[in-house]
């Protein structure tokens, strides 16, 4: 399986963006994916989880401004992200995950810069 993960870019606070994480080998819709994201310096972060019957799961630090959801026959996550903050500046990455767990090989991310 191969997630493609793209749609980044730089953004002023306040603007939006939307990321898109293509995949192939696997049927998004049966399984629960997941965004990440990682800033410098820190830890891998979950940011925002679609389950496989639809229902969606955000961390609190984006809840209200970011929003996960699929498109089936693209095969493809989303994740709509607005209201950016300086903060969401990190490396976005989606993953298919297990027992809350990435099941996949990482790809490479999709770089955020949110500055004036």
């Amino acid at each position: 399986a191969l997630l493609v993960e793209s749609g980044g870019g730089m953004v002023q606070p306040g603007g939006s963006l939307r990321l898109s994480c293509a995949a192939s080998g696997i049927i998004v819709s049966r399984f629960s994916m997941r965004w990440y994201r990682q800033a410098p310096g820190k830890e891998r972060e979950p940011v925002a989880t679609v389950l496989s019957g639809g229902v969606r799961h955000y961390a609190d630090f984006v809840k209200g401004r970011f929003t996960v959801f699929r498109d089936n026959e693209k095969n493809t996550v989303y994740l709509q992200m607005n209201s950016l903050k300086p903060e969401d500046t990190a490396v976005y990455y989606c993953n298919q995950v297990r027992d809350d767990r990435p099941t996949l090989s990482w790809g490479q991310g999709t770089q955020v810069t949110v500055s004036s």
